[in-house]
């Protein structure tokens, strides 16, 4: 499974690349930040970053920011792009390079736009999108086109399309009260904390693009711990189980695991560059680690399989597997770091004092010269 989903960091000025106020999630708000567009991939437990590219706002692409983007080292061919245009390009980029998967994931930023679905359908991939709640569908396929004109009408004859049908569409989190959707317990996967089951429930339902396409999609629905119901759009094969659909909603899960382990392990969260060329090395370097985890992980897996009386003895379903922080306890008991002495550690102090002072001497020669003589 391939996951699309955007990762945002908080910025203390506008001084960075790709920095403006925007929607940062991590946050739950509008700030002054950097969002990054990464696309993950999931297959047996195992979760890695593929791609990622920085998203700029529509302002950088004006003329007052031309400097910046030539200062920021932002290349001369690149044009402003939607986070769907841009998660579009991980999507067929991760495709025309070979990466073996059949189904992607993404949420409602991307789910709620029918022709984003459409793009991804028209790849032929299967697609499991969150929506809104209010997302509207219709329960039969309705009837689309352009009316025809009446005779002896005045003015311009109808030329946009509409539903012509009597059918009346409705929003998806109504079909729960009215139990349209009937829920079941589904069991998704064994986890360290128990069996991991959610009450489901699907049905087809279509929808008509911006264009005027009547589409036939799956609706998915979950009931989540808070009691709350969840929806998701699917265009899988009508004699898709609800079991598969259940599974592939779970899966989503593992976007949310991908960022948390490059920041909160790799440390992804941590650039303190400007440069756009600094957080694509930066970015690299941390879809590497989280590479190199997973082979980790394999070759671990490999070399010392499952004990199956281990197994019995603690009356569990699965053993745990490693996790990154477990690789990172390992590598820092081979890898240790150098001890320093008193002496060697006040010379390393008095060395970052000297460079900073170096740094603040050259950005004040550098404001005089902005200024010119006064």
């Amino acid at each position: 499974m391939l996951t699309l989903d955007e990762s945002g960091d908080e910025c203390a000025g506008h001084q960075k690349a790709g920095a403006g106020r925007q929607w940062l999630g991590r946050l739950g708000k509008v700030e002054m930040g950097q969002v990054g567009v990464g696309v993950g991939y999931y297959k047996d437990g195992t979760w890695v970053l593929v791609d990622a590219e920085l998203y700029l706002t529509e302002c950088w692409f004006d003329d007052a920011h031309a400097p910046l983007r030539q200062r920021w080292h932002i290349p001369a061919e690149r044009t402003f792009a939607t986070k769907l245009a841009l998660g579009l390009q991980r999507i067929r980029r991760a495709k025309a390079n070979g990466l073996p998967f059949t189904v992607v994931g993404f949420d409602s930023l991307y789910g709620r736009d029918h022709q984003f679905r459409a793009d991804v359908d028209a790849e032929g991939l299967i697609y499991m999108a969150d929506v809104p709640v209010d997302t509207q569908v219709y329960l039969s396929q309705p009837v689309v086109g352009v009316p025809e004109t009446p005779p002896g009408k005045k003015g311009r004859p109808f030329s946009q399309w509409r539903v012509l049908s009597d059918d009346q569409p409705v929003e998806v989190r109504a079909l729960v009260t009215c139990s349209k959707l009937a829920l079941q317990p589904v069991a998704v996967r064994h986890t360290e904390r128990g069996l991991l089951t959610y009450e489901c429930a699907a049905r087809r339902v279509w929808t008509i693009t911006d264009a005027g396409v009547v589409r036939e999609e799956w609706l998915f629905s979950r009931r989540e711990d808070d009691g709350s119901h969840s929806f998701s759009l699917s265009n899988a094969p009508a004699d898709t189980p609800l079991e598969q659909l259940a599974l592939w909603r779970c899966q989503r899960y593992f976007a949310e695991r991908i960022f948390q382990d490059a920041k909160s392990e790799a440390g992804w969260d941590e650039l303190a560059a400007r440069k756009y060329r600094a957080w694509i090395h930066h970015t690299a370097l941390d879809a590497l680690a989280l590479w190199f985890i997973a082979a980790t992980k394999l070759d671990w897996s490999q070399q010392h399989p499952r004990d199956p009386e281990l197994v019995r003895q603690l009356e569990l379903e699965v053993l745990p597997a490693l996790s990154m922080a477990n690789v990172r306890e390992m590598l820092q008991a081979v890898m240790p770091l150098k001890q320093l002495s008193p002496e060697q550690a006040t010379r390393l102090v008095v060395k970052h004092l000297v460079n900073r002072s170096r740094s603040t001497r050259s950005r004040l020669k550098a404001q005089r010269r902005n200024r010119g003589p006064t």
